[in-house]
């Protein structure tokens, strides 16, 4: 007795008839479309190892290209299918300024225009950490030099009370950042003079005051 045809699957019938005898094509085919919507996505970008971004990134000269914020900028690098590189400073964190999902922090816009003054434009050098290099929004984590003078771009901020020393992740310069914020909030430089710890941002406030 023979068994009953089972009815086509709906994306079979999409496929040409010459590719329905050949069952495999059809897989083929959503495989490939499968793999091109993840890598659209970004998915596999995030997926990479990092010990590529290392091979890739560390030691780099580039130039950049757009200030976004106080510790975050572009650098004239292709990111795989991105036509720029998107910097993370590592262990600073500066005040937010206003933006789709961020409201305005006090001394955001201060730090941006520093930042912006300092490197707009410029060549830099990435220095990577090859056990990690990015964070969970997929931008590379670097300290940043000006290529020219070789001044560190997340030590000057500190230094000049822009930022804030973040030892939320551990890194090389954990202690020479902390040591480089103290020094700064003692001199009453920048953010410093006049900040409350209600103005802090969220990870930093006392306990109390998270709410």
């Amino acid at each position: 007795m023979t068994q009953p045809r089972r009815p086509p699957s709906s994306h079979r019938k999409l496929l040409p008839s010459r590719w329905r005898r050949h069952p495999w094509v059809s897989w083929l085919l959503l495989a490939a479309v499968a793999v091109i919507a993840v890598e659209r996505l970004g998915w596999l970008e995030l997926a990479r190892p990092s010990g590529n971004d290392y091979q890739r990134y560390h030691g780099q000269v580039a130039r950049v290209a757009r200030i976004v914020d106080g510790d975050t900028l572009d650098v004239a690098v292709p990111d795989h299918h991105k036509p720029t590189t998107r910097i993370r400073l590592w262990g600073v964190d500066t005040p937010e300024v206003t933006g789709p999902h961020t409201e305005e922090m006090y001394f955001g816009p201060q730090a941006s225009a520093f930042t912006e003054s300092l490197m707009s434009g410029q060549p830099v050098r990435l220095k990577l950490s090859p056990l990690h290099t990015r964070d969970k929004f997929g931008r590379l984590l670097a300290y940043v030099y000006h290529a020219d003078t070789g001044e560190m771009l997340n030590e000057a901020l500190l230094k000049t009370g822009h930022a804030y020393a973040d030892p939320r992740f551990d890194h090389e310069y954990k202690n020479e950042f902390a040591r480089l914020e103290r020094e700064a909030r003692a001199n009453q430089v920048g953010l410093w003079e006049k900040v409350t710890p209600q103005q802090y941002p969220h990870w930093k406030r006392p306990k109390k005051s998270r709410r």
